[in-house]
């Protein structure tokens, strides 16, 4: 599963804020118009309006791409938090330096005259103090976005643990009606010794099954015990067509895997892949990297086995909900490869 995009904080709401902070910045210029207005008096001697509308564009286009940039941009194409700092306020200081030396320069063409050095004094101050504000503005936007996320995944966690106590209790109706039939079984083929291997190994899975029901993790080493019964079912079934190779190595066993992560990969090979006298199956497990890598060689099934086609998806899924994690898979050279992470 792919991780999610980095969510950005509205357009609409930046244009807001944007046009607010102009309005504060250039309230003493839009009182001193609105009351000459107010009282009839259209003397602009005074002030420009050219002026009052130059700067107050600047301030609104200035106040949007500096929160565009600490509050979307940084977070969209730099990951490193210490980097993605270091980048938003040089890149502010830019954009800083850009609008002040664009201001000064297409002033004296509105205006008909240069700003003086206490003016420019002025604005330098005024600018400077928005750059700091609108920094801090951006992170409070951007912790919003932050909490409206987590809040969203924890009620994903929520419903899918709700989904599992569901799925548990289905499992979970009479396991001992279950247990019961096939310790039943196992006397009336005890002289069948591999009918009762077969049936061991079944009793053995499903009460597995049911004791990592409330389990978001279990030791690889348990895990691989457990394949091991799953193993003997599907070799039972298709004799010398199947076969796996299994090279875990010693400090990985020690490590943890969602329930049944590599039984599903094993299950999901065997149930894509033709597996015949002339193409047996070969599946190798082994470690590399930190992870545990499933592989098989593609070998298209001319017909699909029944299943509901959600294993790897649904493993998928509980991988991120569980650290974010991915599954690496690869599909190439005619082979198939999901490795796992470990955790």
């Amino acid at each position: 599963m792919k991780t999610n995009p980095i969510s950005q904080v509205k357009q609409t709401q930046l244009t807001k804020i944007s046009l607010l902070v102009a309005i504060l910045v250039s309230l003493p210029k839009t009182l001193f118009i609105y009351n000459m207005i107010s009282r009839g008096r259209m003397d602009f001697s005074d002030v420009s309006m050219s002026d009052f509308l130059l700067q107050f564009l600047f301030f609104f286009l200035f106040s949007w791409i500096v929160l565009q940039i600490s509050a979307n941009w940084v977070y969209l194409f730099i990951k490193n938090p210490a980097i993605r700092i270091i980048a938003n306020i040089g890149l502010g200081i830019v954009v800083l330096g850009l609008f002040l030396q664009v201001l000064l320069f297409i002033y004296p063409f509105l205006n008909g005259h240069n700003l003086s050095r206490e003016e420019r004094g002025f604005l330098f101050f005024n600018y400077i103090t928005l750059f700091l504000i609108l920094f801090f503005v951006a992170r409070v936007l951007r912790l919003q976005v932050i909490q409206k996320e987590n809040l969203i995944e924890n009620e994903q966690l929520k419903q899918q643990s709700l989904q599992n106590e569901l799925t548990a209790l289905k499992n979970q109706i009479d396991p001992h009606f279950l247990f019961n039939s096939l310790n039943s079984l196992n006397s009336l083929i005890r002289d069948n010794t591999k009918a009762t291997a077969f049936v061991t190994k079944l009793s053995f899975m499903y009460r597995y099954i049911l004791q990592s029901s409330d389990r978001d993790l279990v030791l690889v080493k348990e895990e691989l015990k457990f394949l091991e019964s799953y193993i003997y079912l599907i070799e039972t079934r298709y004799r010398d067509r199947f076969s796996i190779s299994i090279a875990i190595d010693e400090g990985d066993l020690e490590k943890e895997v969602p329930p049944l992560a590599l039984q599903v990969l094993v299950e999901n090979a065997v149930k894509h892949n033709e597996i015949s006298q002339s193409n047996p199956l070969l599946v190798k497990i082994y470690s590399k990297d930190g992870m545990i890598c499933i592989e098989n060689k593609i070998q298209p099934r001319t017909t699909l086995s029944e299943g509901t086609g959600n294993g790897l998806s649904n493993l998928e899924k509980r991988y991120y909900l569980l650290g974010k994690q991915t599954l690496a898979i690869t599909n190439n050279n005619h082979t198939f490869c999901v490795k796992v992470p470990l955790l």
